[in-house]
């Protein structure tokens, strides 16, 4: 059977850093201009007042300290509080498509390949810029591959089930090589005026080149051992907006065209699903859990990531086995769990098993188990 390699990734990482004093300072800015506003009905007990956040509040929930965007001026204009973004023309390559061909140029010159090696593109990500024409179609144009390319969105687990596709794929030999990008601009459809969530969130992009053993040339390549896929219809984490919209305008603007969720029943109800998905993927393979040396997982929340390393390992995870980069970069969707990889793959040793785990709306949860080669 064909083996399958990754062989390259890449990050492309926005000019712009968000921290939480930022992001809190406006917020309460906001909220008090709010309560400011409506203290009549307030105190006729019509309203209640909204309650401000706290830097403390944001690191117990998540772990997270900043956040990488496209634009910071408007997040952090309590008159604004969302990115704004210049109109670009037709003859402008769109801004997602931008970011994937910085990442995927990095991921591509890791894994020596030129545009002429690669046959598909896959761009698979929560929020596409547009229904179509396809972003990926639009990078692979900009990049000079021939071939063929096409969208996907799962949420957070896009990266690891677009990594099956291009796994199946393959294995099958229909394509030789396959680019993965996977461009998040996630503060455009976070509610930065919810409490609850408006911290959650960053900008990123990042890419993987997936590939044939034998045509692989770069040292230190993973080999895909398996893959993993499951989903189970939710409720709790959703975004109603969509090209729909125009056609029930009595909704238009209201908070579930945003992004919204049940963050605690998400944290009851997936941290066993992924957890379970994990130990019977590894049965399935033959593979003993306490053999895994890393852990590379979606990066929402920490504390949602504590437990799944320790139910996986039975015991706490130590910080070099399950890195994270929440603390930096935010959640970045479908990204998290890549950028990950990317950043705390280089130090591992030949024969060492690692997995990448992303999950998220759906639900939806997506295991890869890897090995790495000399």
């Amino acid at each position: 059977m064909t083996k399958v390699v990754i062989s390259g990734t890449g990050v492309f990482t926005p000019p712009y850093s968000v921290s939480n004093e930022e992001l809190v300072d406006t917020f309460n800015a906001y909220v008090r201009k709010h309560n400011e506003e409506n203290a009549a009905a307030i105190e006729r007990g019509e309203m209640e007042p909204l309650p401000e956040s706290s830097v403390e509040f944001i690191f117990k929930a998540s772990g997270i300290e900043s956040r990488y965007v496209m634009n910071k001026s408007g997040i952090v204009d309590p008159d604004i509080m969302a990115p704004r973004l210049r109109q670009r023309s037709n003859d402008e390559p769109s801004i997602l498509a931008e970011m994937a061909v910085d990442a995927a140029k990095k991921a591509m010159a890791r894994a020596n390949k030129t545009a002429a090696d690669i046959d598909a593109v896959l761009v698979a990500c929560s929020n596409l810029e547009r229904p179509y024409p396809a972003i990926a179609v639009e990078v692979q144009d900009l990049l000079g591959i021939e071939g063929f390319g096409f969208d996907m969105n799962v949420a957070c687990s896009s990266a690891t089930f677009g990594i099956q596709t291009a796994y199946d794929m393959l294995r099958s030999g229909s394509v030789r090589c396959v680019l993965i990008v996977d461009p998040e601009i996630c503060s455009g459809h976070l509610n930065f005026r919810d409490r609850d969530s408006h911290f959650i969130f960053g900008d990123v992009c990042t890419a993987i080149v997936l590939e044939r053993a034998e045509t692989c040339t770069a040292k230190g390549a993973w080999e895909v051992l398996g893959t993993r896929l499951k989903t189970k219809f939710s409720n709790n984490i959703r975004n109603n907006f969509g090209f729909l919209n125009r056609a029930t305008p009595e909704g238009v603007g209201a908070k579930d065209k945003l992004f919204v969720q049940e963050g605690r029943k998400v944290f009851k109800e997936v941290v066993p699903m992924v957890s379970q998905l994990i130990l019977d993927h590894m049965a399935e393979e033959g593979l003993d859990p306490k053999d895994l040396k890393r852990m590379w997982l979606h990066q929402a929340n920490k504390n949602m990531n504590d437990f799944i390393g320790r139910k996986v390992l039975g015991r706490d995870p130590e910080r070099h086995e399950q890195p994270n980069i929440l603390h930096e970069y935010a959640n970045t969707s479908s990204a998290g769990s890549i950028i990950t990889f990317s950043q705390f793959s280089e130090d591992m040793k030949e024969g060492d098993l690692g997995l990448i785990c992303s999950f998220g709306a759906g639900y939806s949860v997506g295991n890869v188990l890897l090995r790495k080669r000399a």
